[in-house]
């Protein structure tokens, strides 16, 4: 997690008052006045010494005061500040983990079933909108290519990757082709391109056709055919999301001209793929915080994200967006935690344990 503004270090006392305003005000939406906080038990300082300190809180910049005669809201520094110091909860609950398993079991081998889980996971679990840059198949791996006979001139190709996952396509044959003819191009295909990308295979096979067209057997060329059909051009990450009926319902989107705002944020997939691209970089779980970025500034939402993959080759990322007043020590852990186990799924196809 990263601290995007430096203000001042608070005391310990400003430390604990800063943290009673940020969990009030989670909790109940509405700003936050040194007099409520004077009524809680741990309290015992009086109202008059609260405010002032919560006035210091905001010359730190931790704290802001939407109107005059208004309680504080947190800042986006104040958020950082919580998350990367104050904050107690930083893994998921033995009970959590093991749901989120037991869903991911039941759809592990195929790639589109798993990422339409994990964001309906990062939703129910949240009760925030789930995001998830599915990977580019260009990018899998490839362990095996089955090619199996349709009727007409199509064939049903079954792309089997390193982890286990499968992905499936129907293609349009040239000819017509036997079962048998299937079988040659599956096995062709799977001997030489076996431990390379489906990019990868791709461009070996254009070049292939460049360098010898004149000397391209039936069977190569049923296989050329077959393959960059199968393999498309080069694609673009597909994206994912759920749970915007679910925020709706949330106060922050209680006007019409925020719910606009919400659903265009949306509708231009491309741009919010950019986004999160420039967003998104390095290992670890990362927020994003209202002003921290375009995305979220406008609504005064919050993202929470990571990447999954190897630990050298990133497939995509999967986050949680809503606004800036989400339960951060659940939801946090809930990222890094869908995050590690979806690079275990598809890279390693393993578990990882508790």
């Amino acid at each position: 997690m990263n601290l995007e503004m430096q203000s001042p270090e608070p005391s310990g006392r400003d430390r604990r008052i800063l943290e009673d305003v940020i969990r009030t005000f989670i909790h109940t939406g509405a700003p936050v006045s040194s007099r409520s906080l004077a009524r809680m038990a741990k309290q015992r300082l009086s109202s008059a010494s609260i405010r002032n300190v919560m006035a210091d809180l905001e010359d730190c910049g931790y704290l802001s005061q939407p109107h005059t005669s208004a309680g504080r809201v947190p800042t986006a520094a104040g958020y950082h500040y919580y998350i990367d110091t104050l904050m107690q909860s930083r893994v998921l609950s033995s009970d959590q983990r093991r749901y989120i398993r037991g869903n991911i079991e039941q759809v592990v081998t195929d790639v589109e079933d798993l990422m339409g889980m994990v964001t309906h996971l990062l939703t129910e679990l949240s009760q925030q909108i789930g995001i998830v840059l599915a990977p580019m198949i260009s990018e899998t791996i490839v362990k095996a290519v089955h090619f199996l006979n349709l009727s007409g001139r199509r064939a049903l190709c079954v792309l089997e990757s390193e982890g286990g996952l499968v992905e499936h396509r129907v293609v349009q044959t040239l000819q017509s082709i036997t079962s048998e003819e299937l079988v040659e191009i599956s096995n062709y295909l799977t001997d030489h391109f076996s431990g390379l990308t489906l990019r990868e295979i791709r461009d070996r096979l254009l070049s292939m056709m460049a360098d010898d067209r004149e000397q391209i057997n039936k069977l190569l060329t049923n296989a050329i055919s077959l393959a960059q059909q199968a393999l498309g051009t080069v694609d673009e990450p597909d994206l994912l999301f759920e749970g915007t009926e679910t925020v709706l319902t949330q106060p922050e989107l209680s006007d019409i001209d925020r719910v606009r705002r919400l659903l265009e944020t949306f509708t231009d997939k491309a741009e919010l793929v950019r986004v999160l691209d420039q967003l998104i970089g390095g290992p670890g779980t990362h927020v994003i915080i209202g002003e921290d970025s375009e995305l979220t500034s406008d609504l005064n939402f919050s993202l929470v994200a990571t990447t999954y993959g190897s630990t050298d080759r990133v497939l995509g990322a999967l986050g949680i967006f809503g606004p800036s007043r989400m339960e951060y020590d659940k939801v946090v852990p809930l990222v890094d935690f869908l995050g590690k186990t979806v690079s275990d799924t598809l890279v390693e196809g393993t578990e990882r344990d508790s």
